[in-house]
């Protein structure tokens, strides 16, 4: 038996960068970090020929091309595994449609096992080229790639994207205590909504097509070194006014983005006494994110009571293989 462990992951600005409809023209970046919150997957061999897949479903299939799970079947088509396998996967907090990146965690997490069961090693770079074939190319996401390389690398690290489809990751250097500090005064609360960010991308994506789209495109990406340059530089004091800055523009690339009722939660935490935030992901749902002294955050909880606080720290080590028995 393999068991695999990957983390979720949480962006702070440039979010969208990494999306090929713009990083072919204009260079991507994002700043993001890993999470303690983590995909665990399971692969075991199975006592017969055939293939077992549970998830939030459970699959009894006889040959891969009829398994339902598009990452599942074309992992074990890449792996060249045709049938005498179980795999089973579980999660600390709600997956899919939350903003965490978590279909993008499950896609490494997946292949860092099945590499593993088969006695093969292969690199976080691997992984998460791999991960990107699979979710953009083969299964057709409308997504990005900046998910499986912080699922894979783990850390705080800023992320370039390329026009020849070359990825760069390059962690953070600072101080521990500066990283300490930014950990405590980030508070995150799961808003219950959940949605399919498919739809908002694929606008996004085609709204990174005109030159308006593109130009609030590229101020988010100035936003990614800026916030680096204060980060390693010990000055986190604008961290939450670049937060703000980057949740103003990315409203603009779509409409699905945010609403009312998200908004005015928004202002109720800023106004408790947040200096910025944003929602976790593509929008309209998941995790919102507010970035405050650590004084604040009772007023903001009292505030904003009808959500539920997630206590988050950074993960600094990326997918692993946590148990392995042959």
């Amino acid at each position: 038996m393999i068991v695999s462990k990957t983390p979720f992951r949480m962006s702070f600005v440039g979010g969208g960068s990494d999306m090929s409809s713009f990083y072919r023209e204009d260079l991507g970046a994002v700043l993001s970090t890993s999470i303690d919150k983590y995909m665990y997957v399971t692969v075991n061999k199975k006592f017969d020929g055939g293939i077992r897949v549970s998830y939030s479903k459970v699959e009894e299939v006889e040959s891969i091309d009829l398994i339902e799970h598009p990452i599942v079947r074309e992992s074990l088509k890449l792996a060249g595994i045709h049938g005498g396998i179980e795999i089973a996967s579980m999660a600390d907090i709600p997956g899919r449609g939350t903003g965490l990146g978590s279909s993008s965690s499950y896609a490494v997490g997946l292949l860092n096992a099945i590499n593993a069961y088969k006695n093969q090693y292969a690199s976080k770079k691997t992984l998460a080229e791999q991960a990107c074939d699979i979710e953009i190319n083969k299964c057709g996401e409308p997504i990005g790639k900046q998910d499986q390389y912080a699922a894979s690398y783990g850390g705080l690290n800023l992320i370039q994207f390329y026009a020849d489809e070359r990825v760069s990751v390059t962690p953070l250097i600072c101080k521990p205590k500066i990283i300490q500090e930014i950990e405590k005064s980030i508070l995150i609360f799961y808003t219950g909504r959940t949605r399919s960010a498919s739809s908002i991308l694929v606008d996004q994506s085609e709204r990174l097509m005109t030159s308006n789209t593109k130009l609030v495109m590229k101020k988010m990406v100035q936003l990614v070194f800026d916030l680096k340059a204060n980060i390693e530089s010990g000055l986190i004091q604008n961290f939450g006014e670049i937060l703000h800055e980057n949740w103003t523009l990315k409203k603009q690339l779509s409409p699905g983005i945010t609403d009312t009722e998200i908004d005015e939660w928004y202002e109720k935490g800023i106004n408790a006494g947040a200096s910025g935030g944003k929602l976790l992901g593509a929008g309209s749902g998941g995790f919102l994110m507010f970035f405050a002294p650590e004084d604040k955050h009772q007023e903001i909880c009292r505030t904003l009571s009808f959500l539920r606080p997630i206590k988050i720290g950074f993960d600094k080590v990326g997918t692993q293989i946590i148990y392995f028995e042959n």
